[in-house]
């Protein structure tokens, strides 16, 4: 099987017959030393490293509470959430500290399961993930898929970000075409203050005027 690195994006192949059946199996990347989680099928041969947006909320919504896997203890009214999904360890704590410097609690997710986890129990204000976050590109990122499905009353009262390494940042057909936000543009990530602030700024104009639109017209 061919495996692709999230951390520097090298692509290499796996002998099927060297992974153990039904197991979460931890490989190191030949290129970059970066830890990859796999998730092998119960057969003897043959992995497959994407689970189906479907199973993996199947695996994370339990009928049973558990207080442990809520985000929050307890959050202040007011207080704005973020949940960030990035496994770059530089990256992620440069944007730890731009929206912890702008008043949000932060949840950093080490998985997609996690995050599913986490969103289960708490609506965010703001997420921020990696197209390659726990999958191999944008178009099966079980973050973007899941936010994607939620109901509008629900996603329209968090602001996305999209971290890529080919998005070009503030690229607004390119958002719209993610269904995200705004898209940020990695090398850009040292300007990612100044980048996010504008944009919550815009986004609060429009919806201030949107809202305001609903309730002249009796909708809201």
């Amino acid at each position: 099987m061919e495996v692709v690195c999230r951390d520097c994006r090298n692509r290499f192949r796996l002998p099927d017959e060297d992974l153990p059946p039904g197991r979460m199996v931890s490989i190191k990347c030949p290129k970059c030393d970066g830890r990859l989680e796999l998730h092998t099928q119960s057969e003897a041969r043959g992995v497959t490293p994407v689970r189906s947006l479907e199973t993996l909320v199947n695996e994370v919504e339990s009928p049973t509470y558990d207080a442990s896997e809520k985000p929050f203890d307890y959050v202040h009214a007011g207080v704005q959430t973020t949940l960030l999904c990035e496994t770059d360890s530089e990256v992620r704590q440069k944007i730890h500290d731009v929206v912890e410097g702008m008043n949000y609690h932060v949840v950093e997710a080490p998985s997609a399961r996690n995050a599913l986890k986490y969103m289960r129990f708490h609506t965010y204000d703001l997420v921020v993930v990696n197209e390659a976050f726990d999958s191999a590109g944008a178009d099966s990122n079980h973050v973007l898929q899941y936010l994607v499905q939620l109901p509008m009353s629900i996603r329209g009262n968090t602001f996305v970000v999209l971290l890529s390494n080919s998005l070009k940042t503030m690229d607004n057909m390119t958002a719209f075409n993610k269904s995200v936000n705004l898209a940020v543009n990695l090398q850009n990530i040292d300007d990612m203050e100044s980048i996010l602030k504008g944009a919550l700024a815009e986004h609060e104009e429009f919806y201030q005027v949107y809202k305001e639109s609903l309730k002249k017209t009796g909708r809201a």
